[in-house]
This record gives structure tokens, sequence and C-alpha cells, in this order.
């Protein structure tokens, strides 16, 4: 019987006017309920939301996983463009060896553009933006595998570049993707392959096209993990679900109701050959 485990998406940031003191507390007592329950958590990887208060992905990561020794932690997913591919391989590299090997490395095209503009990084075009992607994950498997790397690329490029000490194991790599080019991505590079905010009718649509996509790169679609990242509202009541949900949890993006009906709405994913919920 498949194991199902499930994740925790960290809050990506304090409320308006909450102190880090209050933050850090509500951030504890959620450790504190998964415990021996969940067994990974993650952050998000973006740089703004409006002005509402957001804190960079990689730091936080870093600093809750040192504090928790006790889950495996990534992202949900890296923004691509974010980080210099090649350095981007040695903090993967510097994360799996300090943390005994609990990274996840999730990463995505990436797709927020006002963060982009913001922030002054170029936002090419969604083909562009997908092809770097490639080469990133082309970079990053070659640092961790070769002596010295060598990959030169369209976008990006490394010469005779050392990655001490290798990763082992080997962090997994999660590709974000729904899409027709990125779940060509995923088929042909992922060991993950995760979906963010999907009902279970358009997933059985990304499925299809997934696995078509496995085909013509000639692998087995079994060999990729299938997880999935979303919203969950659960309580003991029909009533209460109610008083709870915002109605931003609807069934076309998040699970809601009462845990048999959550248990019946993951199920038809679990169908489907997802085992890791976030």
């Amino acid at each position: 019987m498949t194991r199902i485990q499930f994740g925790w998406s960290l809050p990506g940031g304090p409320r308006e006017g909450m102190s880090r003191n209050a933050y850090m507390e509500g951030v504890q007592k959620g450790f504190e309920l998964i415990k021996g329950h969940f067994d990974s958590c993650w952050f998000v990887d973006h740089l703004q939301t409006d002005n509402a208060p957001l804190l960079e992905g990689w730091t936080a990561l870093t600093y809750f996983a040192a504090l928790h020794p006790e889950f495996t932690f990534g992202h949900n997913v890296l923004c691509q463009s974010f980080r210099n591919p090649a350095l981007l391989a040695k903090m993967a590299a510097t994360a799996q060896f300090l943390s005994g090997g609990r990274f996840i490395l999730g990463i995505g095209a990436g797709w927020k553009e006002d963060e982009y503009r913001a922030y002054g990084y170029d936002f090419p075009p969604a083909g562009t933006r997908v092809e770097e992607l490639v080469e990133t994950i082309q970079i990053i498997k070659a640092m961790w595998h070769d002596e010295r790397a060598t990959v030169n690329g369209k976008h990006y490029h490394v010469i005779d570049a050392w990655c001490e000490p290798k990763p082992d194991p080997l962090p997994a790599i999660m590709v974000g993707a729904f899409k027709p080019r990125m779940l060509r991505v995923a088929a042909r590079y992922a060991d993950w392959w995760n979906v963010s905010w999907t009902g279970i009718d358009t997933y059985r649509l990304y499925v299809k096209e997934f696995e078509r996509a496995c085909t013509e790169v000639q692998r087995d679609p079994a060999t990729v993990r299938r997880s999935w990242y979303g919203g969950c509202v659960c309580a003991p009541t029909e009533a209460a679900v109610k008083k709870l949900n915002t109605n931003n949890y609807t069934l076309d993006r998040a699970f809601a109701g009462t845990p048999a009906q959550v248990i019946e709405q993951m199920q038809q994913f679990v169908d489907l050959g997802v085992d890791h919920f976030m």
C-alpha cells in the first residue's frame, strides 16, 4: 500500500502589523502540531506581493531547517531566474551537506512579472524562461555529478566549475509544471512532478499530458513522484467548515470539508499517483 506523506507550507511572512515574536510563536505552534504527522516543510520563493510582508525564501528555509532537523525541507518552488544556476547548484549541495540529506530542490520557470520588474530582473517570454530552466537543471546536474562541470548553453554557461563536497545523497529535483512545455521538462528531468492549487478534473487532464510527455522521452511515468501543493480547510462538521472557509478554498483548486470529505477528495488524487500533499 502506498504511504501518503504530508508537508506543511510555512507562512511566507508575518501578517501586516505582526511582530517578529508573534510570527515566530505562530510558526512554532505549527511545528508542534505537525510533528509526528507531517514529513516535510516548504517555503515559497517570491520577492513581493504588493506591500505585504514577505520573507526571502532561501534564507527563511535555511533558518527553519536548522531549527527542525526532524523534517525534510524544500521550496515550492524556486524561481530559476533569481539565482545564477551554478551558484544555485552550490547552495543546494551545501544545504544537503549541512542538513544531513534533508533538502529537496523544488524549481520552476518563474511567472510573476511584477516582482521581476521591481527587482531589476529581465522578464523574457515564457518559452525563453523554460529554455533557461532546462539549462539551469542541466548545469545543476552536471555540477553534482561531474568532477568539473562545463556546460555551454544558449542562456547560461559554466567552465570547469567545481562543486565540492558533492551532495550525497543527491537531492530530489522537483519541477512545478502544468503547461505542455513545462510538463515535457518535468518528464525529462524531474524526480518529482508538482502541481499547485489544482482540482481533480483539471489534474486528470494534466496527468494525460504528462504521461504523453513521458512516452515521448521514453521514460516510465511511474519513476516520477507526484505531489500536490495547495490549500485545505477541514473541520469536524460542514457548518464549521463554512465558518472557516472564505470561499478561497473551492474544490476546483483546494480541499474543503469534514475529515471524511477531505479524505475522499484526496483519494481521487492518490488514485492518479499523488503520494505527497503539501
